[in-house]
């Protein structure tokens, strides 16, 4: 890893959309009109977030689960950080002649629960998004990468999903359970094709990087425990 050129390129473009996806894209609600669905509300967040399993892909497809294991853990350390300044900033007294407190409080003003949610949820989606890929290369024998791209972001998504609806909102009576449940099939469903949609970018970068970089991990002795140093 001290002779890789671009991985601190691919963790900074990991970490980035990471933060952007939870900080700026749950704050708004959108209602696109989709083939066989109609129309169909979710957030913002469900356009890019999948871009971060495409970055998750490639760090542990090119440098292996271990690379894959430290940028998750700093990714869950950045979206730490950004939610605790976040709710630092929302609580700070705003100017008397500043008017736009409500505003601020309604865009990054989430509560423990979406934020503990939100952690929980990708970071065990994450690592089985991981797991699931590197797993798979070894099985393959490094054939056929859109099978485990897309494979490894079902389980990872489906991880994410699970998670974070039922600690989110189950029980808070802000979403009637059955509308709940459609709202979480309809937003893994999008992840999971969005993804499928950039797997040619996927196997350019991934390509493109295993040239460059000399590597390409098969991860034959790895500890695959989260929390392996």
């Amino acid at each position: 890893m001290r002779n890789a050129r671009y991985f601190d390129l691919v963790v900074a473009a990991f970490v980035a959309v990471l933060i952007c996806s939870n900080l700026i894209g749950p704050a708004k609600v959108v209602t696109l009109h989709l083939p066989v669905l109609g129309d169909q509300s979710f957030s913002a967040a469900v356009l890019f977030f999948p871009i971060s399993y495409v970055f998750g892909d490639v760090l542990t497809e090119v440098y292996g689960y271990a690379a894959a294991r430290r940028v998750i853990w700093v990714g869950f350390a950045a979206l730490l950080f950004a939610a605790a300044m976040a709710a630092l900033t929302v609580a700070l007294p705003p100017a008397a002649d500043w008017p736009h407190q409500a505003a601020y409080v309604t865009v990054f003003g989430s509560t423990w629960r979406i934020v503990a949610a939100s952690m929980i949820a990708y970071f065990c989606g994450a690592f089985v998004n991981a797991f699931v890929l590197a797993k798979m290369k070894l099985w393959s024998g490094g054939r056929h990468l859109w099978q485990r791209t897309i494979g490894s972001t079902i389980a990872g998504q489906a991880v994410d999903t699970a998670l974070f609806f039922p600690i989110a909102f189950l029980g808070t009576g802000l979403i009637p359970p059955d509308l709940l449940l459609t709202i979480a099939i309809t937003e893994f469903v999008m992840k999971v094709g969005i993804e499928a949609v950039l797997t040619p970018l996927t196997y350019r970068i991934v390509h493109a990087l295993k040239r460059v970089e000399h590597v390409d991990v098969y991860d034959r002795n790895t500890n695959f425990s989260p929390f392996a140093r």
